[in-house]
C-alpha cells in the first residue's frame, strides 16, 4: 500500500511538472512576427545607441558657433613680507606696504564671428552622418525583416511536413492492421505484410525528423522575436499566398535605385566628406572673434582694481600653415575617394542582387506548377496502383513505391509554395521596399 502511494505522489508531481514546463502557444501573423522581431532585436539597440552619438557630434558642432565665457578667481596668502619698489614718478621705491593677500578674478567672452567656414561645415557635416545613421537603421530594420520571414517559412514548412507524415502515418498504421488481418486469413503472404510495416517504420523516422526540425526552428524563432524559448508558435499559413505578378527587372533596379536605405547613406556620408574637404580647407585661413572681459583685483592697504572691462576684436592665424602641408585636407579628399568608389561597388552588387533574386523569384512560381503537377500525377499514380494492387495486378513493393512518391510530392507542392513566398520578400529586400511596419 505504501508503495502504491509513493507511486501516485511522483506521478502527480511529475503530471505537476510536466504541468509548469509545458509550452505556451502563441498564434502570430507574419507580420506581427517581424514587429516583435524589430522590437526586440538587439542589432537595433546598437543601431540606436550609434544616432545618440551621432546626435551628440551634432550637438558639439552647434555649441562651436556659441559664446564662450570663461571666468576665473584666486586667492593667495603672502606669508613673508614681499619687496615691493615701486618706480612710479613722486613715489617712494623703497618699504612699501606690508602686502600679505592678495585676491583677483576675471571674466573674458569670446564671440566667433570668421572661422572660414569650419563651423558651419562642421555643423552641416554632422547632420548628414546623423541621417546617415538614421538610414543605415532602416536598413537594418528590413534586413531584420527578411530574416524573421525566413525563420518563420522554415517553421511553416516544418509544421507542414509534420501534418503531412501525420496523416501519411495514420493511414499506413491503418493499413498494417488491414495487412495483418488479410496474412491471418492467408490472403496475403507475410513477406509482403513486413515490407508494408517497414514503410511505417520509415514514414516514423520521417516524423521524428519533421519535429526535431521543428523544434529547432521554433527555438530559433524565439531568439529572434525576443520571446520566452517554450513559447510554441503557430504559423498563419495564408502568408503563403502573398506575392504579386513579377514586373521587369528593371522596374525592380530602379526601385532599389531610388529606395534602398543602405545607398541614401552611403550619399549622406560622401556629402558629409565633401564637407570635410571644405572644413580642411579653411584650416588656412584665419579665425576672428569678438572678445570683452573684466578684470579685478584687491591687494590690502596697496591696490584695488574693479570696472577693468575691456572690448576688441581678435585675429587668430596659425602662421605655421605656410610651410606645413594640410593632412587633414589630404585625409579627407582620401576619404571622398573611397566614399565614391564604395558607391560604385553598391551600385553594381545592387543590380547583382536584384537580378539574382528576380532570377530566383521567378524559378520558384515556376517549381510551384510543376510540383503541383507532379502531385496530381502522383496520386492518380498512387490511385490506380492501389485498384492494381487490390485486384492482383500490383505488387506491395509497386504499392508502397507509389505511397511514398505521393508523399515527397505532397510536401513538395507545400514547400515549393512557402519557398515562393519567401522570394519574393527576398526580392522586395533588395529593393528596400520590404515593409518593415
Amino acid at each position: 500500500m505504501k508503495k502504491i502511494n509513493n507511486s501516485v505522489i511522483a506521478l502527480a508531481l511529475f503530471i505537476g511538472i510536466a504541468q509548469a514546463n509545458a509550452q505556451e502557444k502563441r498564434t502570430l501573423t507574419l507580420d506581427e512576427a517581424v514587429q516583435l522581431g524589430i522590437q526586440n532585436s538587439k542589432n537595433l539597440k546598437i543601431d540606436a545607441a550609434k544616432i545618440e552619438e551621432a546626435t551628440a557630434d551634432l550637438l558639439e558642432a552647434k555649441n562651436r558657433q556659441l559664446p564662450e565665457l570663461k571666468v576665473s578667481g584666486s586667492y593667495m596668502y603672502l606669508p613673508l613680507k614681499p619687496n615691493i619698489n615701486i618706480k612710479l614718478p613722486g613715489v617712494s621705491g623703497d618699504g612699501g606696504p606690508e602686502v600679505h593677500q592678495v585676491a583677483y578674478g576675471s571674466a573674458n567672452l569670446s564671440v566667433p564671428i570668421y572661422s572660414g567656414g569650419r563651423i558651419k561645415y562642421g555643423i552641416e557635416s554632422a547632420k548628414y552622418l546623423v541621417e546617415a545613421s538614421k538610414l543605415s537603421t532602416e536598413n537594418d530594420k528590413v534586413a531584420i525583416a527578411y530574416n524573421v520571414a525566413q525563420a518563420y517559412n522554415n517553421l511553416f514548412k516544418a509544421n507542414q511536413s509534420i501534418k503531412v507524415l501525420e496523416e501519411n502515418l495514420s493511414a499506413s498504421q491503418k493499413r498494417d492492421e488491414t495487412f495483418l488481418k488479410m496474412e491471418n486469413n492467408g490472403l496475403i503472404a507475410r513477406n509482403d505484410r513486413l515490407k508494408a510495416n517497414l514503410q511505417t517504420s520509415n514514414i516514423e523516422l520521417q516524423l521524428l525528423e519533421a519535429k526535431n526540425n521543428y523544434n529547432i526552428a521554433n527555438i530559433n524563432m524565439d531568439l529572434l522575436l525576443g520571446i520566452p524559448e517554450t513559447t510554441e508558435i503557430e504559423v498563419d499559413e495564408n502568408y503563403i499566398e502573398e506575392g504579386e505578378d513579377i514586373k521587369t527587372v528593371d522596374y525592380y533596379i530602379n526601385t532599389a535605385r531610388e529606395n534602398r536605405k543602405d545607398l541614401q547613406a552611403l550619399d549622406k556620408q560622401r556629402q558629409a566628406a565633401a564637407l570635410g574637404t571644405k572644413s580642411a580647407k579653411a584650416e588656412n585661413l584665419p579665425s576672428i572673434a569678438f572678445t570683452g572681459g573684466y578684470v579685478a583685483a584687491d591687494i590690502p592697504k596697496f591696490l584695488t582694481i574693479y570696472n577693468a572691462v575691456n572690448v576688441g576684436v581678435g585675429i587668430s592665424y596659425n602662421l605655421s600653415n605656410l610651410w606645413k602641408e594640410n593632412s587633414s585636407l589630404k585625409q579627407s579628399r582620401a576619404r571622398e575617394m573611397q566614399l565614391s568608389a564604395t558607391n560604385e561597388l553598391l551600385n553594381d552588387n545592387i543590380k547583382l542582387d536584384v537580378n539574382r533574386e528576380y532570377q530566383n523569384t521567378d524559378y520558384s512560381k515556376k517549381r510551384i506548377a510543376v510540383f503541383e503537377k507532379s502531385a496530381e500525377q502522383a496520386n492518380e499514380n498512387y490511385r490506380i496502383t492501389k485498384n492494381k494492387y487490390d485486384n492482383g495486378l500490383a505488387t506491395m513493393t509497386e504499392l508502397l513505391d507509389a505511397d511514398a512518391a505521393q508523399i515527397a510530392a505532397n510536401v513538395g507542392v507545400i514547400n515549393a509554395k512557402a519557398d515562393a513566398a519567401l522570394a519574393y520578400r527576398k526580392l522586395l529586400q533588395t529593393t528596400g521596399t520590404l515593409t518593415t511596419k
